[in-house]
């Protein structure tokens, strides 16, 4: 099997193969949404890894040993399986394979992302419990943070969330996300449904200048908009005080910077409304409604990836408002 499959050669169907974030890039590139290139190291070269160093049963024993109401137990395996995964080496074919495809990426900086196979599902989310690495440069740092990717699959939250979810441990597997790096002006997070109301005529969209990492994370408190999806009118606006941005780092990395004006706007109401026409969209290619991250770089609106939004209360296809048709009352005797 092969280890690097470029976005075009995935789709939602191979989470096994890319993990649900790879899987959904891929989906999301063949429907032509504006994905930026890049390539899934796949979970086979997890595995070979895995075997190579001999870590299976190392790390089940120790994912094993954490008690749902003991959050230090989780603490102790989480550091246990780190380490084995950082003493690790990595196989020669892996290596030459995750070269390659970055040669052919043909990109100075690229995003290092983690895609589990548990993970971006419906009935559960994973968001923010495995790594991302931002602006990588240079080979050896690619390679380390393939290496820390793999290693985050085995956080502490990630192992306790899935314990809650009844995934047991040598059911798990991890793909990378390599994408090429977006030096975003702007970026943030966009809800194609309300998820505060569960109004599914609006959406709700965060933001912050640079990368959207101080958005994903919780770092800063970010503007907010909400949208009406039907009239395009902006139907609330927060500007928040944003106490920082992150932008690219010299040499690779990330670094904090501040704002001149940190209550300026960081979107246009015509952006919003952009960014919003952009998660509609994706909304109606998965026929549920999503969480999606995007960038706005050099004027051009990029999507980074799009999950399922677990937090809202699905409604029975009658009781869903078609665009422009009247709300109905519904009432339960």
């Amino acid at each position: 099997m092969a280890y690097t499959l470029s976005f075009h050669d995935v789709d939602s169907n191979d989470i096994v193969l890319a993990g649900g974030k790879g899987a959904n890039l891929g989906e999301m590139t063949a429907a032509g949404f504006p994905v930026p290139p890049g390539f899934v190291l796949t979970t086979a070269a997890y595995a070979a890894f895995v075997e190579a160093n001999g870590l299976q049963e190392k790390i089940v024993q120790a994912a094993a040993s954490v008690q749902i109401d003991d959050p230090q137990s989780s603490e102790r395996a989480s550091a246990t399986i780190k380490a084995l995964f950082l003493q690790g080496a990595m196989p020669p074919a892996i290596a030459e394979a995750v070269l390659a495809a970055h040669v052919d990426l043909q990109a100075d900086a690229v995003a290092v992302r983690s895609s589990a196979t548990a993970e971006d599902l419906q009935d559960a989310s994973f968001a923010g419990q495995q790594e991302t690495f931002l602006n990588v440069q240079g080979k050896e740092t690619l390679l380390d943070a393939v290496v820390r990717c793999w290693a985050s699959l085995w956080t502490a939250r990630a192992i306790t969330y899935r314990l809650k979810q009844n995934i047991v441990p040598d059911e798990v597997s991890l793909a990378v996300v390599v994408q090429k790096q977006i030096e975003s002006e702007v970026s943030g997070v966009a809800f194609s449904l309300n998820p505060n109301n569960n109004d599914y005529d609006e959406a709700v969209i965060n933001s912050n200048f640079g990368l959207g990492e101080s958005v994903v994370s919780g770092q800063v408190t970010p503007d907010s908009f909400v949208v009406n999806k039907v009239t395009n009118q902006i139907i609330e606006k927060q500007l928040a005080s944003k106490e920082y941005v992150l932008v690219s780092k010299d040499g690779g990395g990330m670094e904090k910077s501040t704002l001149a004006d940190p209550n300026a706007a960081s979107l246009t109401d015509a952006q919003v409304i952009a960014v919003t026409a952009l998660v509609t969209k994706v909304e109606a290619h998965y026929k549920l409604p999503r969480d999606s991250e995007w960038a706005y770089a050099e004027g051009e609106l990029y999507l980074l990836q799009a999950r399922p939004i677990t937090t809202y209360v699905p409604l029975p296809e009658m009781m869903i408002t078609k665009p422009k048709a009247p709300k109905s009352i519904f009432t339960w005797i």
